[in-house]
């Protein structure tokens, strides 16, 4: 074969290759062709007619939040609620005053849903009225060809079953505000998540709803609708479904929660943490006075806001890990511990309490004037005598026991999963020079010694100190998310501190006499019942000094003006020969810790005890949470 036909062959060759190609592609194009015309033309034709098909975003139900228990803290109810979208309307002041004429909606809502709307894109549905009852939704059904711009949307509304007594822990949901729209794209994001433009969408503002707000929201669905000319839905031509936010289980006791509120209600401020010295699961967080988040779900009105935002004990704040509050004696085991494990004291240690400890020309007093004698380690806790810490203190330095307190939680953040968490504060001399420009005295170390002068705690890392005190020298953090969905959220151990057993059993057996030898602080406040015995430490927190003038005129504490007088404490734990439970508590101005905050810490003790929440497992089966679910209606606050 010559080289005119070989090249001939192959030209035809590579001829059928390409048609036969070619020939497969216009066979794939025809039929997809084909389909689109037969198939779908009535579709696409229903698309270009006048832009008659409306892609709905539908929003997914927000995840509930429940108690160790199953018992529901956070759930959704069935809402109806009316929007306007400004440019469906020519005049959206004429058909929000036709829709006030049928609806309770007066000149002030208006007049805000005005300015609101030249704030906001057009396109932006704009709540007007939330949760609004039967008769009203009929009533604006009835007359929507006459209110242009105006809908009503069926929705969720959340529902804090337990009020109060779970506000500052749960937190509640408000409505997207425009700083949450900004804040949404400093986080990274390159737009702003759709979702939050869903006419009423709301998120998380505070607590468990805030820090856990992404996985609780869920992912959006969508649904494609015919509407007529006119702008009404026809009908429904096709859903992708949402998915609904996770269901988070959190470590809390709602009973004992709600005990632990209506028992702090007693005084005028006060805060308390229940904790497992072993897991850190927290069981009662609870802060005094509190508000109910109920009041948010629907937009609070500003005559209540200017009542909870003027109540000088401060009902926003959540005290139990916001509050920052000087120790007093509830730190005399930290000064004891760096004492005892940096070779300055043992159990023998003895020092002569005359009623004052004279450091130069400086002279600082023991609560007890006339003094107690010759005390140890354990009778100084025992009975709370100031002398021996302040002697002792005076050789073991501030840096020895600023470096004891950090080991056992004090002066930083756990990493708690409320964002109101502060860190408290334990000073030392570098800290003093940078904050003040002040070089540290040793009289300053003689009054931190026992939990005055600078140092800071809040009630949460009070509990954490007395856990690891208690469960063996164990670095336990505290928790109150226990799953998301099934996810485990906690660890199962605690790593080692390294103090040793003989200086935190010293420490225990100073605790348990506190509360149990009648010559203790807090000995009025024992537990009687068998197998419940408490231990613990008193504190007496000084907010203003009384002066020697003023003890000439017979001024005591409780004639102080309430904001000046001292803060009362008690840090415990029980049962005696078996520490599970922790709790501390922290009367604001409330005066001797002994005499106010001790009773409060009985209270909760035995009820805590008698519920017994760490013998149950957080992980509750299927049919428990439905069980649960079920009777929610049954909850009463």
């Amino acid at each position: 074969m010559n080289d005119s036909d070989q090249r001939s062959k192959i030209f035809t060759r590579r001829a059928f290759v390409v048609g036969a190609f070619q020939g497969v592609a216009l066979a794939v194009l025809g039929g997809r062709l084909a389909w689109l015309q037969l198939a779908e033309g009535g579709r696409y034709k229903t698309l270009s007619d006048k832009n008659r098909i409306n892609t709905k975003m539908v929003a997914p139900s927000r995840g509930e939040i429940l108690d160790r228990f199953g018992v529901p803290l956070a759930i959704n109810n069935q809402n109806f609620g009316a929007y306007v979208i400004p440019e469906q309307t020519d005049d959206i002041a004429q058909s929000l005053r036709k829709l006030g004429r049928l609806i309770d909606l007066d000149d002030y809502r208006i007049q805000r849903l005005i300015e609101e709307s030249k704030k906001m894109s057009s396109f932006v549905p704009l709540e007007v009225v939330d949760n609004l009852g039967w008769d009203d939704v009929a009533k604006v059904e009835v007359n929507l060809s006459d209110l242009p711009g105006i809908s009503i949307n069926e929705g969720e509304i959340r529902n804090y079953p337990f009020g109060v007594s779970t506000g500052h822990l749960v937190g509640y949901v408000g409505a997207v505000s425009q700083s949450d729209l900004e804040r949404d794209i400093k986080k990274g994001n390159l737009t702003v998540d759709p979702m939050l433009k869903l006419p009423g969408f709301r998120i998380g503002k505070t607590g468990i709803e805030k820090s856990f707000d992404s996985p609780l929201r869920g992912k959006a669905g969508n649904k494609q609708m015919e509407v007529n000319v006119r702008g009404r839905e026809v009908r429904e031509l096709d859903e992708e479904k949402s998915t609904n936010g996770k269901r988070i289980a959190l470590s809390i006791d709602a009973e004992l929660q709600r005990y632990c509120q209506e028992r702090l209600a007693q005084h005028k401020s006060a805060s308390v943490v229940v904790m497992d010295a072993k897991t850190g699961a927290v069981y009662a967080l609870a802060s005094h006075p509190g508000f109910d988040p109920n009041l948010f779900t629907d937009g609070i009105s500003h005559e209540d806001y200017q009542e909870l935002a003027n109540n000088p004990a401060f009902p926003f704040n959540n005290k139990a890990i916001s509050g920052q509050y000087p120790p007093g004696s509830t730190f005399k085991m930290m000064t004891a511990l760096a004492a005892l494990e940096n070779g300055f004291a043992t159990s023998s240690t003895s020092v002569n309490c005359s009623g004052r400890f004279q450091l130069g020309k400086d002279k600082f007093h023991c609560w007890k004037l006339s003094g107690h004698g010759n005390t140890n380690v354990v009778t100084a806790m025992m009975k709370s005598c100031d002398t021996w810490f302040y002697q002792l203190s005076a050789e073991v330095g501030i840096e020895n026991i600023a470096n004891m307190s950090r080991r056992f939680g004090l002066g930083d953040k756990f990493g708690f999963e409320l964002k109101e968490e502060r860190s408290g504060l334990i000073p030392t001399k570098s800290w003093l020079k940078k904050r003040y420009d002040k070089v540290w005295r040793p009289g300053e170390t003689i009054v931190s010694s026992i939990g005055q002068g600078y140092i800071l705690a809040t009630p949460l890392q009070l509990a954490v100190m007395t856990s690891r005190l208690v469960n063996g020298g164990k670095a336990v953090k505290p928790w109150l998310v226990g799953y998301l969905n099934d996810k485990k959220m906690f660890p199962d151990k605690w790593p080692s501190m390294g103090i040793s057993k003989s200086a935190l059993n010293l420490i225990k057996i100073g605790m348990d006499g506190v509360v149990n030898n009648e010559d203790g602080t807090a000995y009025a406040s024992r537990i009687m019942d068998v197998g419940m015995e408490m231990g613990g430490k008193t504190g007496t927190a000084q907010v203003k000094k009384i002066n020697r003038a003023d003890r000439a005129l017979g001024i005591m504490n409780e004639d102080l003006e309430w904001k000046y007088r001292h803060h009362a404490l008690f840090v415990g734990y029980a049962p005696i020969h078996n520490p599970r439970y922790v709790v501390s508590v922290v009367v604001e101005h409330g005066g001797g810790g002994s005499a106010v905050a001790a009773p409060v810490a009985k209270d909760i003790m035995v009820e805590v005890q008698k519920r017994d929440p760490a013998s149950t497992n957080i992980k509750f089966s299927n049919v428990l949470e439905k069980r649960k679910l079920k009777e929610k209606s049954k909850i009463h606050v």
